[in-house]
């Protein structure tokens, strides 16, 4: 076949020529029509960012009068960290520092990365501390009510048997919040 085409084109070299500027002109018009496509997604890619920095402004403006008049917590409901490991050390900062905030005594806390519900984005902590009886349901209400988003999936609460922490509680809570999703 192909000695056939050389034969042929060996014969007529103006159809050689001709089939050759053909062949040249149809990869400068493939060349220049995907040019022209890459600039126009680029154009769009740049209108999209513009409307989308436009609409962030126009949010980040409205959203404390939105926030202010519900009344609701400020912060992400999610648990924020770039990786499970990150977001779990902020799950047990976040109750530490609700533990703290009663004047609690943490004794021991654990992070549970690999629970049944991981695979769902939760991550689930377990403290163990010791409090003044008057201060467990502000704790306990700070810990569900504030951001992020933490849910009570264990409480277990026994007296202390010291004869010197008269009122002191010894409380296991296990709380569970859940990750945002990697895009």
């Amino acid at each position: 076949m192909i000695s056939r085409v050389e034969a042929f084109l060996a014969r007529y070299p103006i159809a050689a020529a001709v089939a050759y500027g053909a062949v040249v002109v149809l990869l400068v018009a493939v060349t220049v029509d995907t040019i022209v496509q890459v600039l126009q997604r680029r154009e769009a890619a740049a209108a999209a960012a513009e409307i989308l920095s436009q609409i962030e402004l126009h949010d980040a403006a409205r959203e404390p009068a939105v926030r202010a008049d519900l009344g609701a917590p400020l912060g992400s409901p999610f648990l924020e960290g770039t990786t499970v490991s990150v977001a779990g050390a902020a799950l047990l900062q976040r109750v530490t520092a609700a533990t703290k905030k009663v004047n609690g005594n943490t004794l021991s806390s654990q992070v549970d990365l690999q629970g049944r519900e991981a695979k769902s984005g939760f991550i689930m902590a377990t403290s163990s501390f010791e409090i003044d009886s008057t201060q467990l349901q502000p704790l306990l209400y700070d810990l569900e009510a504030g951001m992020p988003f933490l849910f009570v999936d264990e409480l277990v609460v026994q007296a202390s048997t010291g004869s010197t922490q008269s009122g002191k509680l010894r409380v296991l809570l296990g709380v569970s919040g859940q990750r945002r999703s990697s895009k």
